[in-house]
């Protein structure tokens, strides 16, 4: 916005010099206009183009002749008006639909059958859209090996309307960028935790050991076990530090570790067992132990009140509104583990638009996504909408920021579907040796890999 009133001003004093004297003028010659200038100018300033310091892709002249452009997802991507951005956004989509001659329909698809119905039309030939949102494993490699995808790195340039991560590291394949993604980046991934417990229990602030840098495995782990309490002595614990010990994808990429890299299993890496005696530990009387419920059990735990920290992701914290209405919540990132050099957000399944290889003008496409997009944000950053939504502290909010500067792609069982990733990581949450899980599952481990990328 700054940067646009700029501009504005700028014209505005252009104009009032035309009107004078030709040569440069001073401040005080367009302040002082009482001078006996009778002199008539007729010359035309032409609104000049406001610079930016990124890249952009060239304009270009095209008629696609009304072409209908089909964008294929699992929910409505139809761009709403609900901000200034959306509202730019649509006007830019407006403009650019009259200049360039074409229309553009959103197709929904449900996800139960999403992957099945996007796939089989893809290798017959007839693309359901002319853009379609795809999961990274859904379509690399053995998709992409079929040639039945345009790369589109060449084209994705620009860092003000791209998230440029997307194409160049989340979508590659031999060497090119298949995927584009607007808006951004992801989620932050971290650590919610109680804040009116914490006082109760008379803990230490969580938000000194960010601000003081001391916000790593072996602080969390302390703080976790500190919280287990028994508060009415009854002699059994009725508070505690951790929902579950079952953060195995959180804690490989807040260590930069992965169990699969480059196509090989990689549990003998160093960083790698770093995270799994990390879990191990956690299971070992730390964590809140389970009973018996599913995936959602932690977060229910955490519901309760009764448990200081829960790993999720900044969206949940409208659930923890609702449920938790007399407790205040914050936000943490992820603690930075031994090997890592900054904080990180995990990614599992990375998502982008795709364009199949039977869809012609693939440039024209990413060009006018690129164009439609590229607008003077009202925000200071991306993500500030959606932190500013989630949370009402401004620590949490730079909390989260903190989370998103990294992401780290973390690949397991949606990769490989035979992989045996959960009874891997209930194992080591159990406490089963280390070198032991090693010398089990790094077989299994690398022949589920070797399936999906086995030529």
């Amino acid at each position: 916005m700054k940067k646009r009133i700029l501009a504005i001003l700028l014209v505005l004093i252009f104009a009032l010099v035309a009107c004078g004297d030709k040569d440069t003028a001073s401040p005080n010659d367009v302040e002082g206009d009482d001078t006996d200038n009778t002199e008539e100018t007729t010359d035309e300033v032409e609104e000049e183009e406001p610079t930016v310091d990124y890249e952009q892709t060239p304009e270009m002249d095209f008629d696609l002749g009304g072409r209908t452009l089909k964008l294929v997802s699992w929910y409505d991507e139809q761009v709403g008006e609900g901000s200034p951005d959306s509202i730019a956004i649509s006007e830019n989509m407006e403009a650019l639909k009259e200049k360039h001659n074409f229309d553009i329909e959103y197709v929904v698809v449900d996800y139960g059958e999403y992957q099945e119905r996007v796939t089989a039309s893809l290798i017959a030939g007839e693309p359901l859209g002319d853009i379609i949102r795809l999961p990274r494993p859904w379509m690399i490699p053995t998709l992409t090996r079929q040639g039945l995808f345009h790369p589109v790195d060449e084209y994705v340039i620009n860092e003000n309307s791209f998230v440029l991560q997307y194409t160049e590291q989340h979508s590659e394949f031999d060497g090119r960028g298949y995927g584009f993604r607007v808006g951004i980046a992801g989620a932050a991934g971290g650590v919610f935790y109680n804040r009116t417990l914490m006082n109760e229990l008379n803990l230490d602030p969580l938000q000194a050991y960010v601000d003081n840098g001391e916000w790593n495995w072996e602080t969390f782990k302390a703080v976790a076990e500190s919280a287990n309490q028994d508060t009415n002595n009854d002699g059994t614990i009725d508070t505690w530090g951790l929902a579950t010990s079952s953060i195995l994808v959180q804690a490989l990429a807040a260590n930069e570790a992965a169990i699969v890299r480059n196509g090989k299993q990689n549990l003998e890496d160093p960083a790698t067992i770093e995270v799994m005696e990390f879990i191990s530990e956690l299971g070992d009387g730390i964590a809140r132990p389970t009973e018996g419920g599913d995936w959602t059990e932690p977060k229910q735990f955490f519901l309760q009140g009764n448990t200081l920290m829960y790993v999720g992701q900044d969206y949940e914290m409208a659930d923890f509104i609702d449920g938790l209405p007399d407790h205040d919540i914050g936000f943490l990132p992820f603690p930075m583990g031994p090997s890592a050099s900054s904080y990180q957000t995990h990614i599992t399944i990375p998502n982008y638009y795709t364009i199949p290889s039977a869809v012609e003008d693939p440039d024209k496409i990413v060009y006018l996504w690129e164009k439609m997009y590229d607008i003077e944000s009202i925000y200071d950053y991306p993500e500030q909408a959606n932190f500013e939504t989630h949370f009402n502290n401004e620590d949490d909010i730079n909390n989260a920021r903190l989370a998103v500067q990294s992401f780290q792609v973390i690949e397991q069982i949606d990769y490989y579907p035979s992989m045996p990733y959960y009874e891997f990581s209930g194992e080591l949450s159990d406490g089963v040796n280390i070198s032991t899980l090693i010398e089990s599952y790094g077989p299994s481990f690398q022949a589920a890999i070797d399936e999906v990328w086995g030529e």
